[in-house]
């Protein structure tokens, strides 16, 4: 059975993974992300193969590392984690009664005669909320559910309550589109549920 990584702490990435049946570790490498664009695909892109390469060290063949970073866009802005309660507050005021997209990028590095091998994609999903008062927006931040989370809110928690809709896939909101995920190692001839 061969090694696979998942450079990532996220939770929610674990339970995904999880979920379809993919037997994996989990080591996060060390290190600073670089954002050098503003273009949202360009930039999964760069984050997921810096937080794939991060947990990169001399694995035996065959290893797979899972790198993913998801991001919030709206109005064609980035929307980091909120740097404070004010900031989350003011990200849901945008989003609400609107539309906006969430980007995933995925690299998964395959160890192949000695060097690593790069398989990337960003898949996008278009998120519609229904309008929210600003009490009901307080509310959310004060639980402290935003404060990690790319956009400040998690579709899977409590804010769950305010999807009008989304176009795409669910599981890329969450942080990792893992059918695509799968899909796209069986198109490279690699089974991620192999037993």
């Amino acid at each position: 059975m061969r090694k696979i990584i998942l450079a990532s702490a996220s939770p929610r990435r674990k339970e995904l993974l999880e979920k379809a049946g993919v037997s994996f570790i989990i080591c996060t490498g060390n290190g600073e992300e670089v954002l050098t664009t503003k273009d949202p695909e360009q930039a999964v892109f760069q984050l997921s193969q810096q937080k794939a390469a991060m947990a990169a060290s001399d694995e035996e063949e065959g290893t797979l590392i899972i790198g993913a970073d998801t991001i919030v866009v709206y109005d064609g802005r980035i929307l980091g984690k909120p740097a404070d309660k004010a900031d989350a507050v003011e990200t849901l005021q945008k989003l609400q009664n609107d539309v906006h997209q969430v980007f995933t990028g995925v690299t998964v590095l395959e160890r192949k005669n000695g060097s690593w091998i790069p398989h990337s994609f960003a898949e996008k999903t278009d998120v519609y909320f229904y309008p929210v008062s600003a009490e009901e927006i307080r509310e959310y931040v004060e639980s402290g559910e935003p404060m990690d989370k790319a956009g400040s809110y998690g579709i899977q928690g409590s804010w769950s309550i305010y999807v009008k809709g989304i176009h795409g896939d669910y599981s890329n909101v969450v942080g990792l589109p893992v059918a695509r995920l799968l899909y796209e190692m069986k198109k490279a001839g690699i089974d991620l549920r192999e037993k």
